[in-house]
């Protein structure tokens, strides 16, 4: 078994959206739906792919306005986001989405904790919360994969701006060095913008941390 991540632009700034696929089952999940581009789209048709869940790595508004149309289109699953952004992703004023477009919230998002283990598409992707871009930033990590999505916590030789309402730059670069960087160095990084990295390339070429 393994897991095949696909990743497509998606929404009013280019956010990075992926598919985690499992290759044997076809099941997936996808993270941070900003949208629901066509080649996304295309994708999950000609594969045959099985959307089991969307995972949300903050609740900010370009990560997560594509929700309703994935659903709409894939019929009901779970939304997870860690529990501190959940009164983001229900807050239009609090994602910020009114002052980029149309206002837009959702009401049905499962809160989890640090530490959870979610079991979706034959795989474990651990919540790791980290604080500090939003309060209730998070990454997924898939172990036994090697594959870590760091939504805006972690950016190629960078980090999440900090300067939006509920935003901590100590607290990101803690979130960072304690959380992130325990991680295997060879872990592969599936950030919210820009390209991938990993996390042994960040320790040692990260000016921010």
């Amino acid at each position: 078994m393994s897991l095949t991540v696909k990743k497509f632009l998606a929404g009013p700034l280019g956010t990075n959206c992926y598919l985690a696929v499992n290759d044997d089952t076809k099941e997936a999940v996808i993270i941070d739906p900003a949208g629901l581009p066509e080649r996304l789209a295309e994708c999950v048709e000609h594969e045959g792919i099985q959307l089991q869940a969307v995972l949300l790595t903050h609740a900010h508004f370009d990560h997560i306005m594509g929700i309703d149309a994935v659903i709409t289109k894939y019929g009901r699953m779970p939304v997870y986001v860690q529990q501190e952004d959940l009164r983001m992703l229900e807050d239009a004023s609090l994602n910020m989405s009114g002052e980029y477009g149309r206002p837009y919230s959702f009401s049905e998002g499962q809160g989890v904790p640090d530490g959870q283990m979610l079991s979706l598409a034959g795989f474990e992707f651990k919540v790791i919360h980290t604080p500090g871009h939003t309060p209730g930033g998070a990454c997924f990590y898939v172990e036994a994969e090697e594959v870590l999505f760091s939504g805006d916590t972690l950016f190629q030789q960078s980090v999440g701006r900090t300067d939006f309402p509920g935003g901590n730059a100590a607290e990101l670069v803690r979130s960072v060095r304690e959380k992130l960087f325990i991680l295997p160095e060879n872990t592969h990084v599936y950030p919210g913008h820009m390209g991938t990295t990993a996390i042994g390339r960040e320790k040692e070429y990260n000016p921010f941390v």
